[in-house]
């Protein structure tokens, strides 16, 4: 946490902050917040290539399977935010999931041990925690379990996470931040944002679950809060607000002017729905928004508490749900010419 003085160490003498998954929506967000604040910036990227230009900014390829190339990039780094991650709920992705998850973040871990790195961040989920609670408030206590996850995804956030803690065994310094859903991206066809494009094309089912929303901005904020401070050895919930998923369609429909979704998904129509999603998916060979784990999820009732972030950060405040999808909303007009 804090030390007892209530005082923040200063990253202006940083000789090199390493941001791995530069490319992805936290991650790219992230980056344009310390270049904002002055700082020199390394940002790695896998495949998706980093679209910011700056004199503060270098940009490297490398992907964090790759232990001698991670190696190499984080000869130099002195502190190193760990953004690189697969998010899939597809049965056909666990492979992929346990690699860049758990063995990328185990590699990320032990090339800062090497490198005498003096503090990392990580990104893991809330669904580490695991998220299917219904009537229990979800607190940084609780940690993944068969009987509390029902994605592949959640498992290997969890696993990753574990990965950081031996690191903290080891005498890494690293602090883990567990976001609920993160809104805020430019692209519509990837992630959360997938449901700003459902919303604008007027989806017209909606369901009663509840779960958390969080803005990047406020993810982004919160991480390099939590590297100037002196906090090691703990985790930390970021969630603006517990809203329905009904909620969140009604507001996004609202900012882009058409029309809410009027009918409630009941569980039996939900089942119906993944499945023939994943019949379409398997003919088109694209991914799909539905899965059994997204459609189960979307009827729990989960909460998340917040209250740790606030206490341990201050300073910090969480930017109004409303707020974020108004922004977003706005953005992706400007950006898709709507």
């Amino acid at each position: 946490m804090q030390d007892e003085t209530g005082s923040f160490e200063n990253l202006s003498t940083t000789k090199n902050i390493l941001v791995t998954g530069a490319a992805g929506l936290v991650g790219n967000e992230l980056t344009k917040q310390l270049l904002d604040k002055g700082y020199s910036v390394t940002a790695i990227y896998n495949s998706t290539p980093v679209n910011i230009s700056h004199p503060n900014l270098i940009i490297k390829q490398c992907d964090i399977l790759d232990t001698s190339s991670l190696e190499e990039v984080m000869e130099d780094a002195t502190h190193v935010y760990h953004c690189a991650a697969i998010v899939s709920f597809e049965t056909k992705d666990k492979n992929k999931l346990f690699k860049i998850n758990v063995e990328g973040t185990a590699n990320v871990v032990n090339a800062c041990i090497s490198a005498n790195v003096q503090k990392l961040i990580h990104v893991s989920s809330v669904s580490a925690l695991g998220r299917i609670r219904n009537g229990e408030i979800v607190t940084e206590q609780m940690n993944w379990t068969e009987e509390t996850s029902n994605s592949v995804y959640g498992k290997s956030k969890y696993l990753g996470e574990l990965e950081v803690w031996r690191g903290i065994g080891e005498g890494l310094q690293a602090a883990i931040v567990n976001p609920t859903i993160i809104l805020g991206g430019d692209n519509w066809d990837n992630g959360s944002s997938a449901l700003f494009k459902s919303t604008y094309n007027e989806f017209k089912y909606y369901t009663e679950g509840t779960t958390g929303f969080v803005d990047v901005r406020d993810v982004a904020n919160a991480m390099v809060l939590l590297m100037n401070s002196k906090i090691s050895g703990e985790r930390f919930i970021l969630s603006a607000e517990n809203l329905s998923y009904k909620e969140i369609f009604f507001l996004m429909a609202k900012y882009f002017g058409k029309k809410p979704p009027k009918k409630n998904v009941t569980p039996l129509l939900a089942e119906i729905v993944w499945r023939l999603e994943a019949m379409k998916s398997a003919v088109t060979g694209k991914k799909h928004l539905v899965t059994k784990e997204t459609a189960r999820t979307a009827q729990s009732t989960v909460k998340y508490d917040n209250t740790k972030i606030l206490k341990a950060l201050p300073a910090f405040q969480f930017i109004p749900v409303a707020d974020t999808i108004n922004r977003t909303c706005n953005n992706l007009k400007e950006i898709y010419h709507l």
